[in-house]
């Protein structure tokens, strides 16, 4: 690979700040997200785990994503799944609240209408730290605490004296009221209890079962096959009562298996120091040091975040369910599951090939697995099931990022394949299980045959025309890139010539990336700040935002706007022009908006990087710095926009570190804003990649000189390999823009 040139750097000196000894568990505030639309949850799990044990205080309506708000002063229980940061509710499974006399009715919160069993608390009470939570039930004067495994979720109650002390299992409730199929309670003895529940929902054929012993027998009534209340033995004050709960997605009898191999005592202390051990390990992969008390908590907060998810869905026995609702069992394999690809290919899947590139490349035989169950590469995978949701096809991009960094511990031709399946218009060669809406719809929409033969989407076919076609580009791009690594020079040409579609759409009559229709006009009216939520022609955005998704060929998109300078004439506009959204149904996705830049949402994410690519690095440094320091907050309401899976925290980790991949697929790391002192990088090879910053300071956010190794850059990319290598980068800063005297564009291009 080459760089053309930016502009030179000069030497600089190094200075060192040692990184603080102190559990970076510590400096986690579980709560970031839960507040304002970030939609993340507080409970307890362990990176990547299959249970996350969490408090619920509401079921429906947008900010009950993650089945708790922080605005909420009741809550209905805890159940053992939740998703983080999504924008669209599910899971909430096998609900558990401890009471004492009568279970109580609580006031409703948020959209939610109806009466539910539950308890009054108070946020002085709560406390949380990753892999524990606790909190006070007013209502009942319970103490619950929380901790968990991989597998299973562990429960203590301390509870007041008490004639009647009890625990009312729900599987009844689920976020967004999913409908179910079929559900199950059996009582097992006097201390054991088992059930199951199906559901179709946002996935449209979910599973979850359940073991869960306790400490003390229990006497039991059930009503129907959905909902149980134990009661146990009076208790003393501070008579304490546990309970050990194994989740799966197979049958009980993996639930029992589950719980009985990571939780065999009733020691919940032991647990919780297992899970902080755990989340230590996690964290300790990057070490930073800054005298900035308030950036260090939300820097260890989002890196927290990033290994929430995709989570592990197989059982310790090595069964799972696959995407054609089979159990399989496979000892040498992990199955994960919940795959937001439209948000996390763009930083938290580029960020796990830096920290974690052996669970990536294991994330990434999971997804070659589905296709090989499902015929198709999941575009929004949950619990085993194609939800079709988003656009584009972006295991498409996990996939070729890791390929193009040398990390490829996966079947090679079966993962070209299945992105060649990807692309195709193909709706036969599928497996029957897939639900037919979501086939037609989402997976294989009538889009992908228009692009395949026209070059473009006709606005009035397809919805988001314009959005899945620039993404389609991008992610054919990809495929054009792999191609042409393994040799296949025919299918190379073709891919990169689909890769130019996005031509198609750019309307030089306003500067904006346009919905086209069958004839070749453009549609009418138009309005660049206008959205219309899912009815439009863009995704969660508007003409602002989505023009510059073309994060493949920079300087083609350049071109198409009258060259480099007038390019940046217009760039600099998106962060200037007045940040009204216009339309009656805009989506709430926009938002964090400087300008019509939307920092809330995923499609303006690669887009401050763009000025390095064209030259003018210093307002790179400069947006970069207002994103860090003005969109990102230790506060519940510390996001500008849903969390999604790890995605907003992970742009954080990168950016707050000085770098990021603009463009998953090229192998290198956009230099622009650090905001530490140093950064260590711990690599999983044993080596270490060392960011020393000199003169670094709130004013001083500029970059003034680079070295890499001792070596002066003189463009603003390094390479992934140098990172993975170890070594050190040092950054001097300055509080003076560095002014750019290249009048090329800097375009990434295989040597020929």
């Amino acid at each position: 690979m080459k760089i053309r040139m930016i502009f030179t750097l000069s030497c600089m000196s190094v200075f060192f700040l040692s990184c603080q000894e102190k559990g970076l568990d510590s400096y986690v505030n579980v709560f970031i997200g839960t507040g304002g639309h970030g939609h993340t949850y507080p409970g307890a799990t362990v990176p990547h785990g299959m249970v996350q044990l969490s408090p619920d205080t509401r079921t429906n309506g947008w900010d009950a994503c993650a089945g708790y708000h922080y605005d909420d002063t009741t809550l209905i229980g805890f159940s053992h799944t939740h998703l983080s940061g999504t924008g669209i509710g599910d899971l909430g499974d096998v609900l558990f609240l401890p009471y004492t006399g009568e279970l109580r009715l609580v006031d409703p919160n948020g959209d939610d209408k109806e009466l539910r069993f539950g308890s009054a608390f108070s946020h002085e009470t709560e406390k949380a730290t990753p892999g524990y939570y606790s909190v006070h039930l007013d209502s009942y004067d319970i103490d619950v605490e929380l901790t968990a495994t991989t597998h299973a979720g562990f429960h203590r109650y301390t509870f007041p004296k008490a004639d009647h002390p009890g625990l009312f299992i729900d599987l009844t409730r689920t976020i967004y009221d999913r409908p179910f199929v079929q559900s199950a309670i059996t009582i097992v003895n006097e201390r054991e209890i088992q059930g199951m529940k199906q559901l179709q929902g946002w996935a449209p054929n979910r599973y979850i079962y359940f073991y869960a012993q306790f400490s003390e027998p229990f006497s039991c009534q059930t009503e129907g096959n959905a909902k149980a209340y134990l009661v146990f033995d009076k208790t003393n004050q501070g008579k304490q009562i546990l309970a050990k709960v194994g989740i799966s997605f197979v049958d009980e009898a993996g639930a029992r298996n589950n719980l009985l191999t990571e939780i065999p005592d009733w020691n919940f202390t032991k647990v919780r120091k297992c899970a902080q051990k755990q989340w230590n390990k996690e964290l300790s992969k990057i070490k930073i040091a800054t005298k900035n008390e308030k950036d260090r908590i939300i820097f260890y907060s989002a890196l927290y975040h990033t290994a929430l998810e995709p989570i592990i869905s197989s059982d310790v026995d090595g069964r799972y369910r696959t995407m054609d609702n089979q159990i399989a069992e496979d000892k040498n394999y992990t199955n994960y599951s919940i795959f937001s690809l439209w948000d996390t290919f763009r930083a938290l899947h580029p960020l796990n090939t830096i920290l974690s590139p052996k669970e990536n490349q294991a994330m990434i035989r999971s997804l070659i697995r589905k296709y090989d169950e499902g015929g198709l590469l999941p575009m929004w995978e949950l619990h085993s099931n194609y939800t079709g949701c988003m656009i584009g096809y972006h295991a498409v991009s996990v996939i070729v990022d890791s390929y193009m960094k040398n990390q490829q511990d996966f079947d090679i031709h079966k993962a070209y394949e299945a992105a060649k399946k990807s692309s195709s218009y193909d709706t036969i060669h599928v497996s029957p299980t897939i639900d037919r809406g979501i086939l037609h719809h989402n997976l294989m929409p009538v889009g992908k045959y228009y692009k395949n033969t026209i070059g473009y989407i006709p606005a009035e076919v397809e919805k988001q025309s314009v959005a899945r076609g620039l993404e389609y580009a991008y992610n054919d791009w990809l495929i054009a890139r792999m191609a042409q690594a393994i040799g296949y020079e025919e299918d190379y040409l073709k891919y990169m010539e689909l890769s130019k579609n996005y031509k198609h759409y750019y309307d030089a009559s306003t500067g904006f990336m346009r919905g086209k229709m069958g004839d070749g006009s453009w549609r009418t009216p138009f309005d660049p700040r206008h959205s219309d939520h899912n009815n439009d022609d863009y995704c969660e955005g508007n003409a602002w935002q989505w023009t510059w998704f073309v994060p493949h060929d920079i300087e083609g998109l350049a071109a198409l706007m009258g060259g480099r300078e007038r390019f940046i004439v217009k760039l600099d506009s998106l962060f200037c022009v007045s940040s009204e959204i216009s339309g009656e149904n805009a989506s709430a996705d926009i938002s964090g908006l400087i300008g019509q830049y939307a920092h809330g949402n995923e499609p303006s994410h690669q887009t401050i990087h763009i000025y390095n690519v064209v030259g003018q690095p210093y307002k790179s440094q400069k947006l970069t710095d207002e994103v860090l320091q003005t969109l990102y907050f230790n506060d519940p309401n510390g996001l500008s926009g849903n969390e999604d899976c790890g995605e907003m925290s992970a742009w954080y980790v990168l950016n707050s570190m000085g770098f990021y991949s603009y463009c998953p697929g090229i192998p290198y790391y956009s230099i622009g804003r650090p905001l530490f002192d140093e950064v260590k990088i711990n690599l999983e090879n044993g080596k270490v990649f060392e960011i020393k910053i000199i003169n670094n300071s709130q004013a001083n956010k500029y970059v003034e000189s680079v070295r890499l190794n001792g070596v002066n850059l003189d463009v603003l990319f390094f390479q992934h390999k140098d990172l993975m290598e170890g070594g050190l980068l040092e950054i001097k800063m300055t509080d003076k823009p560095v002014v750019s005297i290249t009048n090329k564009i800097t375009g990434y291009e295989a040597d020929e």
